[in-house]
């Protein structure tokens, strides 16, 4: 139930991205021949009465699109057809193609809202523990929950900042920390990890109540930061100065199934984050994606002509191929990843 959960949320993610696309066509009166929620073979279709565009859903639910007329350079074109993509006005091009991205930035903006109204903001309590990881040394040391943590290596802390920095600065050696359990003051002995400094605890949070105000000023802010930090991320990758992180459909849904079992909470901040990166990536300037046709329309603004047609359509056809290619290996690497575990357990 919670990876079809997992599932559902991606091809909603998918399906608001194209449903930008499809409003902004239809405010400049093109003509939408087709959206489809899925690919592959066809599971429902239909074309409502009276209407031009013909509504599907496709067997795999991890993309979505629209067919747009006149945007495939190979059609026949009718100067006259106002209807067509080719003869829309610059303006109404370019609106089209980024609004899949602004959809999904809008998406994840109030989802987030709605999170912070109903659940509040999260504040530190204190130096308080909340939660130990099972595998870190202060699980082996047997730090406990709500332990208020008072001094580290005999010196005593402030506020959790300096007690992670003074932990920190310990690596790999062996320290006492002393806690305030209930009335007892418990003095314990932990080894930060020699690589992160890490002992294996996070703050025990208090939720703050907000009201519609707090948290509409929360989601105009913290969203625009999540998206800078997937640029400054992105760029670290592309720099080399970071690993990249590969996932297909299979990584991406069994990363959202494993939020979603951690709570509703933890799963709604998963799709407000991977909504933010779907909208990043296809900004990105690739062909095939929304920033790659978006670099030929800013090209056409600039030189104040279009470039040519079966050449755009070329370059968008490699650019396709090439994220094809990436996405069906990483996708049987994931499946004979999950096929090897399912052996291991049996």
């Amino acid at each position: 139930m919670i990876v079809l959960l997992a599932i559902l949320g991606l091809g909603v993610l998918m399906a608001v991205h194209e449903g930008g696309h499809f409003l902004l066509a239809r405010v400049f009166k093109m003509r939408v021949i087709k959206y489809s929620i899925g690919f592959g073979p066809v599971l429902w279709s239909k074309q409502p009465r009276g209407s031009e565009t013909t509504y599907q859903i496709a067997l795999l639910p991890f993309l979505a699109y629209v067919q747009i007329a006149g945007m495939n350079p190979h059609e026949e074109i009718d100067p006259k057809d106002k209807g067509s993509y080719a003869n829309a006005s610059w303006l109404g091009r370019f609106l089209t193609i980024v609004a899949g991205p602004v959809a999904n930035y809008l998406t994840a903006v109030i989802a987030f809202f709605f999170l912070v109204l109903a659940m509040g903001r999260p504040d530190i309590d204190g130096l308080k523990v909340g939660t130990i990881d099972p595998k870190g040394s202060a699980a082996t040391a047997q730090v406990q929950p709500n332990d208020e943590v008072k001094s580290v290596g005999g010196k005593a802390v402030k506020d959790w900042n300096e007690m992670r920095n003074e932990i920190q600065a310990h690596k790999g050696k062996e320290i006492e920390l002393v806690v305030q359990r209930g009335t007892e003051a418990v003095t314990l002995k932990v080894t930060p990890a020699a690589d992160s400094g890490r002992i294996g605890i996070t703050p025990k949070e208090l939720r703050r109540p907000v009201g519609v105000a707090q948290a509409a000023k929360e989601a105009a802010i913290e969203p625009p930061k999540i998206a800078v930090a997937m640029v400054i991320g992105l760029g670290r990758v592309i720099t080399r100065k970071d690993k990249a992180e590969l996932r297909g459909p299979v990584g991406i849904v069994n990363e959202a199934a494993g939020q979603i079992r951690k709570g509703w909470e933890s799963g709604v901040e998963f799709f407000v984050i991977l909504s933010i990166y779907i909208c990043i990536f296809n900004l990105l300037p690739f062909p095939a994606l929304d920033g790659g046709r978006l670099a030929f329309l800013l090209y056409e603004f600039v030189a104040r002509k279009r470039p040519d047609a079966k050449f755009e359509a070329r370059v968008h056809l490699v650019g396709l191929l090439a994220l094809l290619t990436l996405s069906l290996g990483i996708f049987s690497v994931e499946i004979w990843q999950s096929l090897a575990r399912l052996f291991v357990k049996g």
